[in-house]
């Protein structure tokens, strides 16, 4: 049994489209975890500033450590034995703190809801900006949710904190949960 050139192409380019979609969906599958915990994180975060306004920035940075540690624990966990843990997510992580950390507090003095918005904005940017590279859910993900926060922070009123936990938090567990079916 032989095989013409053009047939060996086919199966190998079939292949290939196997290959990227196994990657897209494990991808797509540990991603769905962490969004789901973040989720959590922001609608608690975002609840919790109602409740106690004054203890808002205390409890953000509890609950920003407590999800960064989940995040790396997972990740670690679901690493291969004997595999590195990703630095350059690690360096990522930290350079998209400090970068915000540098223009809402050092640069741009903003307000308590400027903060509530930035904050999700900036990581919801970087959720888009991996969509050029992991798929086309990432980039919605990021720009779509990234609207209606804006949206929320003109027409919400005193409700934009109760919008971010519906909006922002509630839309990472729903597109975690989507992504885990991918």
């Amino acid at each position: 049994m032989t095989i013409s050139p053009n047939e060996a192409g086919a199966m190998l380019a079939d292949v290939e489209a196997i290959v990227a979609r196994v990657k897209r969906s494990r991808i797509y599958r540990q991603s769905s975890a962490i969004l789901m915990l973040w989720g959590a994180i922001v609608v608690a975060g975002n609840l919790s500033c109602l409740a106690a306004p004054r203890w808002s920035g205390v409890g953000w940075l509890a609950a920003d450590a407590l999800g960064a540690a989940a995040t790396f624990a997972m990740l670690r966990r679901r690493s291969s034995p004997g595999a590195r843990f990703p630095s350059r997510f690690l360096g990522a992580f930290a350079l998209f703190f400090v970068f915000g950390f540098v223009w809402s507090e050092l640069l741009g003095r903003f307000g308590l809801r400027e903060l509530d918005a930035f904050w999700p904005t900036l990581f919801l940017f970087g959720y888009a900006l991996a969509g050029l590279w992991f798929g086309a859910a990432f980039a919605a993900l990021g720009l779509g949710l990234s609207a209606l926060i804006v949206a929320g922070y003109f027409w919400s009123g005193d409700w934009f904190n109760l919008w971010l936990a519906v909006v922002n938090g509630g839309g990472f567990v729903l597109c975690g949960l989507w992504m885990r079916r991918a």
